[in-house]
């Protein structure tokens, strides 16, 4: 079979259209509540706040996890933070809420229905690809 030169231009395309949708998905922003008094986060609490672990900020204040329904970002997030894949991470909140141990985390279909709700919801911390700048968020780093 010969590849000809449409073809090679093509795959490319593929390639460079599939970079950079992975380079969009790896730009993920942990999002809080702006009155949230912790500037930063480590990852060890970020993914025990996600998983169910723990339930407050390390300054003690209440934590409040939402995420994103599915798609790229979430995923991302998952594996980068989680370190768990969508299906995993699902099962186990299922079983939290099945055992009595949790309730499912509000989740959203859009970045920008997760940012509206961290925006006015004391203790809610999230995630997103982009930020808008402005005062109604309040961006967390994120620190090993």
């Amino acid at each position: 079979m010969r590849i000809t030169g449409i073809t090679r231009a093509y795959v490319a395309g593929l390639l460079v259209v599939s970079a950079l949708a992975a380079a969009k998905a790896q730009d993920v922003v942990i999002v809080a509540y702006p009155g949230v008094p912790v500037s930063q986060i480590t990852s060890s609490q970020l993914r025990d706040i996600f998983t169910g672990v723990r339930s407050r900020f390390g300054d003690g204040s209440r934590a409040i996890p939402v995420v994103l329904k599915g798609g790229p970002v979430h995923e991302v997030f998952l594996r980068r933070h989680v370190h768990q894949e969508p299906d995993e991470f699902r099962t186990l909140w299922r079983q939290a809420v099945f055992t009595g141990q949790g309730s499912m985390l509000k989740e959203f279909t859009s970045e920008a229905q997760l940012l509206d709700y961290v925006a006015v919801t004391p203790g809610a911390i999230g995630y997103a690809s982009r930020v808008p700048r402005n005062d109604s968020i309040k961006i967390l780093t994120v620190v090993p």
